[in-house]
């Protein structure tokens, strides 16, 4: 059975895409790994690299180019100081060299030695295969696949099964919804509380509470530099950000100096319906804004998600309850990482797959559900809310203007985020031991009708609003 921790559902990295961008950085990384395994790296005189499919057709707006080059060059996207990118890929295409994992330099143009092939690979549609030349004149390949949220696999049809004490597995192992439910059920817990069990048998709890730190670190700096960045987004659609106006109206003339002190300054402001509404869209508004500019974010269960569950969190914390404290915040990520981890076994969390539904439709379901239970939900209702909020995002395309992750994905957060609180609210008024579709449905539904979806609505810029507006329209 498939183990995931929460931690594979959220990452930190840097945007516009986990699939488009972290997923090819981190399959850089991955090649340069294996070619030191086997003892050529330092041996490589020249490299290309193929990019197939989506990461062709949308790779340019996804900065897919730009993700590889840093992997190559060995750079982290948890710790990558994100201001000196323009000038490491300037030097890059400026210099004709590239220094592989700040080690080895060898001869590298990205204008012909990063090829945009249109061809679909059968395994996955977000392709790309690393070639190299090395001294003796061999030349190697290996290709990599990103299936999403950052995940990066290889394609490896013939390989030996591992013995199965090599494979990690949960003390609680949990495929579908029902598995957890069982399990919340028979020991009288909290989804939280089984989730954490399972995480306990791959780390300590100081390892866990410090990651959970971390990455709510990076949603509240993501929210907090997005409502204070005022301009225009890269990429030529001269979108521009919605946060830091929707922000300076929202705030008045509130005072602080530091994120901290930022949210008290929120609690205070006036809050009435619409200005949920606005502050739930603003938190959302800005993290996206933050990654659609090359900025650090958290996956969650992507990048082109990314504003969803911070957002959520935001409106617990600031207008549910001002109490709120660490405890809350990891009680909610422990909750939303395990639903995420259901649709990423039972459906997909790549858009490339599955459209909008599995990014947006999939943070959604996460957030409701980890509001949920800080709200006070049973682990019925959890699911229920988790449910609530994918059936009504079913069917959602990928259908990026240009290719870049601005138009319609960063509003799809907002969107994403309402839905989210407003599943919240149903589940909780409703005896879930009721449902008429169980989450384990939902997540069948979405798998099929991802199946049947158009390759054209899938992450391609092939169909939709990518083509009835275009850049000129802009």
């Amino acid at each position: 059975m498939e183990c995931i921790s929460i931690f594979d559902m959220l990452k930190i990295g840097v945007g516009p895409s986990s699939s488009h961008t972290l997923g090819p950085w981190r399959a850089g990384r991955r090649w340069i790994a294996e070619l030191k395994e086997k003892k050529n790296f330092a041996d490589v005189t020249t490299i290309t690299i193929d990019l197939f499919g989506s990461l062709s057709l949308t790779g340019k707006g996804h900065a897919t180019d730009i993700a590889v080059i840093l992997g190559l060059c060995g750079y982290d996207p948890q710790t990558i100081d994100v201001s000196s990118i323009d000038s490491i890929i300037e030097n890059i295409s400026v210099s004709k060299k590239i220094l592989l994992n700040n080690e080895t330099e060898v001869s590298f143009d990205p204008k012909t030695q990063i090829i945009f092939n249109r061809e679909f690979k059968e395994f996955h549609p977000n392709g790309m295969t690393f070639h190299a030349t090395l001294k003796n004149g061999k030349k190697i390949s290996s290709s990599f696949y990103s299936i999403g949220g950052g995940f990066v696999v290889k394609e490896e049809r013939n390989r030996k099964k591992k013995k199965l004490e090599e494979f990690k597995e949960f003390p609680m192992p949990i495929q579908k919804g029902t598995d957890l439910l069982t399990y919340c059920i028979t020991n009288n817990k909290k989804v939280s509380e089984i989730v954490l069990e399972n995480e306990r048998s791959l780390r300590s709890d100081a390892e866990i509470d410090e990651r959970i730190a971390q990455i709510w670190n990076v949603m509240l700096e993501s929210m907090y530099t997005g409502c204070h960045t005022e301009g225009t987004l890269p990429g030529g659609l001269n979108v521009r950000r919605r946060a830091y106006d929707s922000h300076k109206n929202l705030i008045n003339s509130a005072s602080y100096s530091n994120p901290t002190e930022w949210i008290e300054a929120i609690r205070n402001t006036e809050v009435k319906f619409r200005q949920i509404l606005k502050w739930v869209s603003c938190f959302a508004l800005a993290v996206n804004e933050v990654n659609a500019s090359l900025g650090r974010v958290v996956t969650a269960p992507t990048n082109g998600s990314a504003g969803v569950i911070p957002a959520v969190m935001m409106y617990y914390m600031v207008i549910e309850n001002h109490d709120a404290n660490f405890d809350d915040i990891k009680q909610f990520m422990l909750v939303a990482g395990e639903i995420g981890s259901l649709f990423k076994k039972g459906a997909t969390i790549s858009a490339a797959m599955g459209g909008c539904q599995a990014e947006i439709g999939v943070s959604s379901a996460m957030a409701a559900g980890a509001l949920t239970e800080l709200m006070g939900g049973t682990p019925e209702q959890v699911l229920m809310a988790s449910e609530i909020a994918m059936e009504h995002h079913l069917g959602l395309t990928c259908d990026p203007i240009a290719g870049l992750v601005q138009i319609p994905c960063i509003e799809r957060n907002a969107m994403g985020a309402i839905k989210a609180i407003n599943a919240c609210e149903m589940a909780l008024d409703t005896d879930a031991a009721n449902a008429k579709v169980p989450l384990d449905k939902v997540i069948e539904t979405m798998w099929e009708t991802a199946k049947d979806m158009n390759t054209k609505y899938k992450e391609t810029s092939e169909g939709g609003l990518a083509v009835k507006v275009s850049l000129s329209d802009c």
